[in-house]
Order: structure tokens, then C-alpha cells, then sequence
């Protein structure tokens, strides 16, 4: 959440607590800004549980006081968290939200408050993955606005985050660029903007915003948005460095979690579900309600073989947050162990919850046409996909308009598409094989060996049924001819993919075995 402590913005007859950055939205007052010597002396604290509620604020000294802040009740660690970039323990978040909803009662006036407890509404559907927040934050953020329509930043940010956790990154764009204009040396408006930067694919947007941001604050909430964008862009070794830097400075659990599942991340992208599950744990043990980590841990353990303790973390994570994409990778775990019912039951799941999101105004569309072009209808699925790609051309919806035209048989569309996707986006395994098995189907059989040989250097295990696909495809495709142009021979024998998706129960090609590794 954000609050604004410039003198410019509150009332004298009640100031608000401190700033806080996206994605919780909280605000600070910008560098340069106007205040008295003492202002910039003082600690401010909570009192009686939450330091905005009858505005209260506390001012004590920064040198020679004798007396010492109180201690912080549940709504003020709630603000403390947000004043460092972090995101707010759930239970202090949880009274915060409970307090903001009693003062709002009391005083329908109050912008501020309607704007922070529009950004806590966020904050709590982000980090439960519980949509229903969310129309809440838009009642709250917007009455924030007609309440203070000029000169309101706080809320015009609110709005940014919001757009960005429903997918909606036009519309985050345009909001975080209204209070970028209005305040531009606001540092906690940057992250929303980056991240609509992000979902529309615009890199050079990103890279001016992160440069600004990185201008005004150094915390480790910048540090962790900065490692996630040096991920982006293929700097790995730059994006851990980063990233364990602000797991190191991280302001409570909630945060350091956060980090170590993102290091998690990156260990497993290049293929190391050891060093992957090793931070999924970690980032655990900091906060047991990660559950993007029991996710990621599910991943890392069925790659190790540890498929039963795979499927309880997966179970255990879909019980806590039942979102789309969880339900999707335990789904394609159950059918790669031949469990069509328990795969299916994942799929109904799936598509429940994002109807189910649809209603509270969040955009899947990448995520269901995915999941519709390997396990539904493709044709749909690029009808669904190239509507998306018109609104928000990320690297990542162009890999999935241009998956879904391969199983629906535009092989030389698809290419395009993927190729856009391995060019723009990070280094990924699935990138990657997408596109060589587009290129296969084609018959570009010397850049499908490439890509797909690729995929399984960087990840073998990115996928429990696309990876053992790519193993039996560079199999297909056998050792490079010598002399000439490979797209001149074909392998024997050539095994295209399908151009609609398969049971997992039909029988497979048989491959003719590599006698050397494959060549790049």
C-alpha cells in the first residue's frame, strides 16, 4: 500500500504514516522533497495498533531523546513492511485491512485511507491469489479518486498495481503514467510501471523506468525488481547476484521469501532442480504461506523422481491458492505418470478457477489458451491468443499464439511468432522448444536440432510431458549430414508433431537413437 508524508499532500489536522512501494502500493515522500529539519529527524510510529487510524502520528527525536517509539501493533508492521518495500505479514495486513475498513465508516472523506486500503485490498489478493479483493480495491481506489480528483498519485498508483495483478497491462500503463506525470519523483509509482512495461513487451520502457527507479532508490525492494528485469533480459548471473543481495537486506519474512523463491526460480531455469528445491525450502521455512514456493518445490522434487512428494506439495498448494497455473502443471504432472482421471480433475479445476477470476475481472487469456492448445481445442486457443497478442504483446504471449498455431497446423504463422518470443523474451527452455518443434515441423531440421538441443541444455526436466517429446524428437532428427545445407536431407525417420494434441496413452514413434550428442 502507499501513504503520502509530504507536507504538500496531508492535511494538517491528520498526517499518515510512512511510504511504500508497489506492489503494496504504499507511498514515500520523493527525494528533494520540501520538509522542516525537524520532519527529517523524526521516527514515526504507531500507536493503539495503527498509526493512521484518527490520525494518529508520533513524532519522537533522532538524537539526545531520551524516550524510545513504542512498540508497533499488528496495522503498524503492517505499514513499517510497506515503508521498506516489503510486503506486510498477512495476519498484520489482515488488521490493517480491518482498521482502514472501520476509519473509512467513520470518515467517507478520507482519500487517503480509501486509497491504502485500496492498496491493502491488492496487496491481500496478490498474495493469497484470491481475486475477490480485487473488486473491492477498484470500489476503494476509485472512491479515493472522486473523493481527491486532482493531484491524487497515491491512488492513480493503486490503480496501476491493480490492473497489473488482473493482467491488465494497457491499463496499468496508462495508469502509472498519469502519476508518474503527476508526481515524477515518486519512486514507488516505477515498479507499476515496469511491470506493465513488462506484460506489453516494451523493453526499452522498462530499462528507462528501472534506470529511474534505481536513480531515486537503492532499498532492497529495488534491488529484488531489478534482479527480476536483469532476469528478463538473460543476465542471469547479474539477476542472482541481485537477488540474493536483497534476500540479505529483506524487511521480514514475507519479503526474504519472496527473493529466495525468485534465486529458486532462476536455479531452476538453468536446470538445477537440487539448487532449485534447496531455495523453494528456504523461502519456505522464512514463510510457511509461500505458496509459490510449494509450487515451485512440487516442480523440483518431480524432476528429481520424488513424484510423491511432488504431488503432495503441488496438492498442498492448490489447497492454499487454487490458481490456474498450479492446476495446470499438477494436471500434466498426473498425465505424464498415465493418471488421465486425476489429470482431468486438474483441468476442470483449472478452467473453474479462471471463469471464476473472469469475474473479478482478470485476464488468463494467456494461460487457458495454453492450456486449450495442448489439451482442448487449438483453433480456439489461437482465437483466444491473437486477441490477446493485440492487447499485450509480451514475449510470452507471442510463445503461446505462436504454440497454438502450431498444434493448429499454421506451422509458417507459428514461426513467426516464436521466433519474436526467443528473440525477445528470457532465455527458456520452453521458448525454445516451441519453436524447434515448429521448425521441425517445417522441415528446417538444422534449426530445429539447434533449438530443441537447446531446450534440453537448458532445463531437461522444463516440462514432465514437452521434455521427454524433445529427447524423442532430437532422437528423430538423428546427427547432422555432413557436407551441404542440413534443410537439404531429411532425418531418418522424420517424426513431425502432431498438429492436434495426443493422448498420453498413444503410442509414440519410434526414434532412431543419436550415436553422438547432438551439434550445434
Amino acid at each position: 500500500m502507499e501513504i503520502e508524508t509530504g507536507s504538500e499532500s496531508v492535511p494538517q489536522k491528520e498526517q499518515l504514516p510512512p511510504p511504500a512501494p508497489a506492489p503494496a502500493v504504499w507511498s514515500e515522500s520523493p527525494r528533494g522533497s520540501r520538509r522542516s529539519p525537524a520532519v527529517r529527524r523524526v521516527l514515526i510510529a504507531s500507536v493503539a495498533g495503527c498509526v493512521v487510524l484518527g490520525g494518529v502520528l508520533v513524532l519522537w527525536p533522532g538524537s539526545g531523546g531520551k524516550a524510545a517509539p513504542p512498540a508497533l501493533g499488528p496495522a503498524g508492521r503492517a505499514m513499517a513492511a510497506a515503508g521498506a518495500g516489503a510486503p506486510a505479514a498477512l495476519p498484520d495486513l489482515t488488521v490493517l485491512i480491518g482498521e482502514r475498513e472501520a476509519h473509512v465508516r467513520k470518515h467517507p472523506g478520507d482519500d487517503q485511507s480509501w486509497a491504502v486500503l485500496g492498496a491493502a485490498y491488492v496487496e491481500r489478493g496478490l498474495r493469497t491469489a484470491d481475486s475477490a479483493y480485487y473488486p473491492k480495491a477498484e470500489e476503494a481506489l476509485r472512491t479515493s479518486l472522486k473523493t481527491r480528483p486532482e493531484g491524487n498519485a497515491q491512488a492513480l498508483t493503486g490503480m496501476a498495481v491493480l490492473a497489473n495483478a488482473r493482467h491488465d497491462f494497457r491499463g496499468a500503463k496508462k495508469w502509472a503514467e498519469s502519476a508518474v506525470k503527476l508526481s515524477p519523483k515518486r519512486w514507488s509509482t516505477y515498479p507499476a510501471l515496469i511491470d506493465a512495461y513488462s506484460g506489453l513487451g516494451d523493453a526499452k520502457g522498462v530499462g528507462k523506468a528501472l534506470e529511474t527507479l534505481q536513480e531515486l532508490n537503492s532499498g532492497a525492494s529495488v534491488m529484488a525488481l531489478s534482479g527480476q528485469v536483469y532476469r528478463d533480459r538473460g543476465w542471469r548471473e547479474d539477476a542472482a547476484s541481485k537477488l540474493m543481495d536483497a534476500a540479505a537486506l529483506a524487511e521480514g519474512p514475507a519479503a526474504k521469501a519472496a527473493c529466495l523463491y525468485r534465486v529458486g526460480e532462476l536455479s531452476w531455469e538453468r536446470g538445477e532442480p537440487s539448487e532449485a528445491l534447496r531455495y523453494y525450502e528456504a523461502a519456505l521455512l522464512s514463510d510457511p504461506d509461500h505458496h509459490p514456493s510449494l509450487a515451485g518445490k512440487g516442480r523440483a522434487l518431480a524432476a528429481l523422481g520424488r513424484t510423491s512428494e511432488a504431488l503432495r506439495s503441488y496438492q498442498s498448494a492448490l489447497v492454499r491458492q487454487p490458481a490456474p497455473g498450479y492446476a495446470l502443471e499438477l494436471g500434466e504432472l498426473y498425465e505424464s505418470l498415465k493418471l488421465a482421471p486425476a489429470a482431468r480433475a486438474q483441468y476442470d479445476v483449472l478452467r473453474a478457477r479462471v471463469k471464476q477470476e473472469g469475474f473479478n475481472g482478470v485476464n488468463d487469456e494467456r494461460i487457458l489458451g495454453l492450456f486449450e492448445a495442448d489439451h482442448g481445442d487449438a483453433e480456439a486457443a489461437v482465437d483466444r491468443l491473437r486477441k490477446e497478442f493485440k492487447r499485450h504483446g509480451s514475449p510470452e504471449v507471442a510463445d503461446a499464439l505462436g504454440w497454438a498455431l502450431h498444434r493448429a497446423g499454421e506451422g509458417k504463422e507459428a514461426l513467426k511468432y516464436a521466433t519474436r518470443a526467443t528473440k525477445k523474451g528470457p532465455r527458456s527452455a520452453v521458448f525454445a522448444y516451441h519453436r524447434g518443434e515448429i521448425e521441425r515441423e517445417l522441415g528446417r531440421y538444422g534449426a530445429a536440432r539447434r533449438h530443441i538441443g537447446e531446450a534440453l541444455r537448458l532445463n531437461p526436466h522444463f516440462s514432465p510431458l514437452l521434455a521427454p517429446e524433445a529427447e524423442e524428437a532430437m532422437n528423430a532428427l538423428g546427427d547432422p549430414p555432413e557436407g551441404g545445407p542440413e534443410e537439404m536431407y531429411a532425418p531418418t525417420p522424420q517424426a513431425a508433431p502432431p498438429s492436434t494434441p495426443r493422448p498420453p496413452s498413444e503410442a509414440q514413434p519410434k526414434p532412431t537413437p543419436r550415436t553422438t550428442s547432438p551439434q550445434t
